[in-house]
Order: C-alpha cells, then structure tokens, then sequence
C-alpha cells in the first residue's frame, strides 16, 4: 500500500475497486450469452462431420420415411439390386438426378438400410453398401437406352409414395416395379403421331397462321414422324433423325412458300417451320440438366447440357441444309422481320394452347387424368406470357417469369395427382421455347452472309430464352416446396391407408 499526498492509504496500481456481487437473473443472462458465444464460434456439431445422406430428403415428398425393418437388413443385397432397378426405370423415363437420388435414400432407408452412398451421373447409378464390421457391397446400373413415358414415371413415384409410407414392403414393391416396366404406355404410336402433328397445326394457329398454313404444318409432322420411325428402325443416331426431321420440315415450307400450296394458299413458311421444330426440341432434357445443375449433380449436369447442345446442333444443322437446298432453286429473299398479328380471337387462342399441351402430353405418353390439369397450367403459363409482354417486361423475361408460374403449380398439381412436378410443367412450358427466334437466327446465318453478327446474336438469345425458361420451371419447382408439405404428408397419409 502506498500513502496519498493527503496521508491516506491507496490500493497498488493495477488494483480493481470492489464490486457488488451479480443478483440471480445477471448470472442466467452472463451464463445464457457464454453459451451463445459458443454456439457462434464452434458450432453445435464439428465443423468437418458429414451431413446424413438421409437429410438429403428434407424437402422432398420422401422427408422422414417410415422404417419398416429393425436393424440392418439381413438380404440387403435384394434391395439394393431392386433400388437400382427403380432408379434405372426412372432416369429411362426422364427424371432428373436429384429425384432419382431421394427415392433411392427414401425407399433403402425404409426397408433398413442405413450405411448408404449413391453415386449418380448422367447415364448410370452406384450404390455403395458399408455397414460397420461387414463386408460392403457396391453395385452398378448403366441406362442405355430412354423413352417418352410420363405416365410410368408418375407410376414409380406413386410406388416410392406408398414404400415410404410404410404400406408396401419389398417383395410387393419389385413385383409392381415389373408391372410398371413390362407394361404398355397409355396412347398406341398411332395416336402420338397424330397428336404430333396436331400440336404443330394448332402450334401454327398460336402463332398467327392461317388454316392453310396449319394444314401444311400437320402433314409435313405426319411425314416427319414417320421418316423418324423409318430411321430408328435403321439404328441411325438421334443427331442424324433429329436433322433429317428438320430439314423435312423446312424442306416442305420452303417450297411450298417458293412454287405455292396445290390449292392456292399463301402460307408463311416461319411459322411452319417453327410448329414442325418445337417438339423436337429437348426441353425435357434441358430442364433436367439445368435442374441436375442447380442441385448439385454437375457430372450428369455436364453429360446432359452436351446431349441437350448436340440435339440443338442436329436441329440447326437440318434447317441450314434446307436453307441452301431449296436456295438452289432461286427461291426469293424471306422478309424474317415480319411478324404476324394474331388469326383467331384470344379465347379461341387460349382453346388452341390447351389443346396443343393435350398434343404435348400424348407424345410424352403422360397418364390420361394428368391431361386436362397440365393443359390448365400450360393456358396458365400461356395467360403470364401475353401479360408480361403487355406490360412491357421484355421478350426474354417474360417467357422465364411465365416458367416460374408453370414450375410452381405444376409442383402442386402433380403432387396432389401423384406424380413428380417434370411430368406437368415441361409439357406445360414447351410453348414458351422461342422456335421463330431460332428459325429467323438459322435464316440469317445460312442465307444472309453480310448479316451473320445479327443471326449468332439471335441464336444466342435464344439460348437466353430456352435457358430463362428451364430456370424459371426449377425455380418454381423450389417456391413451391413450402406450399407442399402438407400435399406431401397427405399423399403419405392415403398410401398408408391403402
């Protein structure tokens, strides 16, 4: 202790004067803001523990499935060999990579098992098996071969919905797996040609053709399927069928624009052209690699995107060969800067877009109660298109803000029928793909050398569009995941009761 100039005696330096001792309630709030620090700087969990495979179902109609065996499964190798067959039959009807992986967690994980790894990329499936202290098990899946079948997707989802539920077990799952697979789609191959080529006759009217224009359009599709046909049955690669049907296509618009319809009707060969090309387009494939992408699958993304730019080039490549085909026949300049003024009134338009998605559907072999509530959402999406396009929102927004709305009610109409929300919302959202853009770019590009900076500009907004509207139908698809759970656990719920 030192002395003051006053003689009083002072603390040492560095000495704290005494403080009041800390009532009840300061010594919870000191210890409540400790622990809270805490959490903050370390984290409940270490900071490099693995995320449970299991949690990749939050979000999904699969989130918490119902264990139907205790304990690991003593044949684990039979549902492994029938989750892999399961996610075959999906990736071959068109899912996407994400679905494929929650169904494959959801159903493994109701039937018992609980160690899983899933590998997926753009064509095959690896399940790795590796229970602590047993030999593990790993197998693999190759998809070689695909097909339009929505119904029987909307079937294997149906499956996975009652497996999780608790309500089918495993040997009644792969018997009705066998149904799906060995069973006929829903429309005999008659009818999705003539569907074929009722979109694109209806698709022409949309536009703004005529009767006549239409009614080319419908038989030069009749021939471009059954040239498709022809050359599947010859083993030709999807790349050379894809631009044989293009160049078909723009073959017949083309002449028919230079010498003139049989009866006399003047037609305008774009909006043929782009009625005949639409359903060749891989929409389907596309919003399945942008979704593979978004949601973290960039191998299969990859793998999809190249088959998606290949399956543009065939088209690309079969409209500039007719281009310069039927320009050796001294066929005059096309103004491709016209636009055509709508031929029917708006309610006979919207009739016209809900028949084409019901075309849509039938060539996608989409169930039949699916047809009417996907052609309801396609009017939907058709209604915001006209509406951002009036409202001044630009030609390359407006189509994305219209595949948000598809992507988002096609997710609840298809859980509330049963079915992954790709079955309605691709069908839905093919009017919205910009195929006068793409036919007008392709013009330039082939015919109109000087002006070949305006034709790569215009394929490239093209590729903006196509891109904003898968985009827009995953976005939706995610929006929507809030408004669905309750969809989703009702579904459970029926199943269960089943």
């Amino acid at each position: 202790m030192t002395k003051a100039p006053d003689g009083r005696r002072r603390p040492p330096t560095g000495a704290l004067p005494p403080t009041e001792p800390l009532t009840a309630s300061q010594v919870r709030q000191d210890a409540a803001a400790k622990r809270m620090l805490r959490r903050l700087v370390h984290g409940e969990n270490p900071p490099t523990a693995p995320m449970s495979i299991v949690d990749r179902l939050a979000g999904s109609p699969y989130a918490n499935p119902m264990i139907q065996v205790g304990g690991v499964d003593t044949s684990a190798r039979k549902t492994i060999d029938f989750a892999l067959h399961l996610a075959e039959s999906m990736f071959r009807y068109g899912a996407g990579a994400l679905e494929v992986e929650t169904s494959i967690i959801a159903i493994t994980a109701a039937l018992g098992l609980k160690h899983i790894e899933v590998d997926i990329t753009n064509q095959s499936v690896a399940i790795n098996y590796a229970p602590k202290d047993q030999t593990p098990i790993t197998l693999l899946r190759v998809v070689r071969s695909w097909t339009n079948n929505y119904a029987g997707l909307a079937q294997v989802h149906q499956l996975v919905t009652e497996i999780v539920a608790g309500g089918v077990g495993r040997d009644e799952a792969v018997r009705r797996l066998d149904e799906i697979v060995r069973s006929s789609k829903p429309f005999p191959r008659w009818m999705v040609t003539v569907a074929f080529a009722v979109f694109s006759a209806v698709f022409v009217g949309v536009l703004g053709g005529g009767l006549g224009a239409s009614a080319v359009a419908f038989v030069s599709n009749l021939l471009v399927s059954l040239l498709a046909r022809r050359l599947s049955r010859w083993r030709t690669p999807d790349f050379f069928i894809t631009a044989s049907c293009a160049f078909l296509v723009t073959f017949i618009a083309l002449l028919l624009s230079r010498f003139g319809s049989p009866v006399g009707i003047q037609i305008a060969p774009e909006i043929v052209v782009v009625g005949g090309i639409l359903l060749l387009l891989p929409t389907g494939r596309l919003v399945s690699s942008v979704q593979d992408a978004i949601n973290g699958f960039p191998v299969t993304a990859a793998g999809r995107f190249l088959s998606t730019i290949l399956t543009f080039g065939a088209l690309v490549t079969g409209i500039a060969v007719g281009f310069v085909v039927v320009d050796m026949t001294g066929m005059e300049p096309i103004d491709v800067t016209k636009t055509f003024p709508p031929a029917y009134p708006w309610w006979a338009v919207g009739i016209m877009v809900a028949v084409a998605v019901v075309a849509i559907g039938i060539t996608e072999q989409t169930s039949w109660k699916l047809l009417l509530p996907t052609a309801a959402v396609g009017v939907i999406g058709y209604l915001v298109l006209i509406g951002g396009q009036e409202l001044g929102i630009g030609p390359r927004f407006s189509p994305a803000l219209a595949a948000v709305v598809i992507g988002l009610l096609g997710r609840v109409v298809a859980l509330r029928m049963g079915a992954p929300q790709l079955v309605v919302a691709v069908p839905a959202a093919l009017i919205l793909l910009p195929g006068l853009t793409i036919f007008r770019s392709m013009y330039v590009l082939t015919i109109e050398e000087s002006e070949i900076l305006i034709g790569a500009g215009g394929m490239l907004n093209a590729g903006a569009i196509v891109l904003g509207v898968a985009a827009g139908i995953v976005l939706g698809d995610t929006l929507a995941r809030p408004l669905t759970r309750s969809l989703a656990s009702n579904e459970r719920r029926r199943a269960r009761r089943r």
